[in-house]
Protein backbone atom coordinates (compact mmCIF):
# COMPACT_ATOMS: atom_id res chain seq x y z
CA UNK A 1 0.00 0.00 0.00
CA UNK A 2 1.54 3.03 -1.30
CA UNK A 3 0.99 6.33 1.30
CA UNK A 4 1.80 9.62 0.55
CA UNK A 5 3.98 11.45 2.98
CA UNK A 6 1.04 13.82 4.15
CA UNK A 7 -0.86 11.09 4.78
CA UNK A 8 1.37 9.02 6.96
CA UNK A 9 1.57 12.79 8.99
CA UNK A 10 -2.28 11.84 9.32
CA UNK A 11 -2.26 8.85 10.43
CA UNK A 12 0.63 9.75 12.96
CA UNK A 13 -0.96 12.33 14.48
CA UNK A 14 -4.29 10.05 14.90
CA UNK A 15 -2.31 7.86 16.51
CA UNK A 16 -0.83 9.94 18.58
CA UNK A 17 -3.90 11.88 19.95
CA UNK A 18 -5.38 8.31 20.68
CA UNK A 19 -2.18 7.43 22.60
CA UNK A 20 -2.80 10.80 24.53
CA UNK A 21 -5.90 10.35 25.29
CA UNK A 22 -5.57 6.84 26.53
CA UNK A 23 -5.29 6.99 30.72
CA UNK A 24 -3.88 3.71 30.35
CA UNK A 25 -0.59 5.16 28.18
CA UNK A 26 1.92 7.10 30.31
CA UNK A 27 4.83 8.71 28.34
CA UNK A 28 8.44 10.37 28.60
CA UNK A 29 9.30 12.16 25.36
CA UNK A 30 8.36 14.86 23.99
CA UNK A 31 4.86 14.38 21.93
CA UNK A 32 6.24 15.37 18.56
CA UNK A 33 9.18 13.13 19.49
CA UNK A 34 6.54 10.40 20.04
CA UNK A 35 5.12 11.40 16.52
CA UNK A 36 8.68 10.97 14.48
CA UNK A 37 8.40 7.61 16.07
CA UNK A 38 5.47 6.95 14.92
CA UNK A 39 6.11 7.99 11.39
CA UNK A 40 9.07 5.75 11.15
CA UNK A 41 6.88 2.65 12.52
CA UNK A 42 4.58 3.35 10.20
CA UNK A 43 7.07 4.24 7.11
CA UNK A 44 9.55 1.07 7.80
CA UNK A 45 6.46 -0.86 7.69
CA UNK A 46 5.20 -0.04 4.44
CA UNK A 47 8.59 -0.92 3.31
CA UNK A 48 8.75 -4.02 4.12
CA UNK A 49 5.20 -4.42 2.94
CA UNK A 50 6.17 -3.53 -0.30
CA UNK A 51 9.12 -5.66 -0.43
CA UNK A 52 7.32 -8.69 0.34
CA UNK A 53 4.88 -7.94 -2.43
CA UNK A 54 8.03 -7.17 -4.94
CA UNK A 55 8.95 -10.45 -3.51
CA UNK A 56 5.80 -12.11 -4.07
CA UNK A 57 5.56 -11.10 -7.56
CA UNK A 58 8.82 -12.03 -9.02
CA UNK A 59 8.37 -15.65 -7.64
CA UNK A 60 4.83 -15.77 -8.69
CA UNK A 61 6.83 -14.45 -12.16
CA UNK A 62 9.31 -17.01 -12.34
CA UNK A 63 6.52 -20.01 -12.81
CA UNK A 64 7.04 -22.12 -15.87
CA UNK A 65 3.53 -20.85 -16.98
CA UNK A 66 1.57 -17.36 -17.27
CA UNK A 67 -0.57 -16.65 -14.18
CA UNK A 68 -2.67 -13.98 -14.94
CA UNK A 69 -3.25 -11.60 -11.85
CA UNK A 70 -6.90 -11.14 -10.72
CA UNK A 71 -7.74 -14.51 -11.57
CA UNK A 72 -8.76 -16.85 -8.43
CA UNK A 73 -5.66 -18.85 -9.01
CA UNK A 74 -3.27 -15.82 -9.30
CA UNK A 75 -4.85 -14.79 -5.28
CA UNK A 76 -4.54 -18.10 -4.15
CA UNK A 77 -0.74 -18.00 -5.39
CA UNK A 78 -0.30 -14.59 -3.92
CA UNK A 79 -1.80 -15.41 -0.62
CA UNK A 80 0.25 -18.24 -0.47
CA UNK A 81 3.45 -16.85 -1.12
CA UNK A 82 2.75 -13.44 0.72
CA UNK A 83 2.36 -15.59 3.98
CA UNK A 84 5.51 -17.34 3.66
CA UNK A 85 7.44 -13.75 2.94
CA UNK A 86 5.63 -12.28 5.83
CA UNK A 87 7.13 -15.07 8.21
CA UNK A 88 10.34 -15.04 6.85
CA UNK A 89 11.23 -11.37 6.72
CA UNK A 90 9.28 -10.64 10.68
CA UNK A 91 11.68 -14.40 11.62
CA UNK A 92 8.16 -16.05 12.42
CA UNK A 93 9.56 -19.23 10.15
CA UNK A 94 10.60 -22.00 12.35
Amino acid sequence: MNLTREKINQLSKVILQSLLKDERVEYFVDENDMRLGIVKVLTDELNVEEEIDQAVRKAIGSYGRDIREGTEEWDIVYQRHYAEQTKKRRGLDE
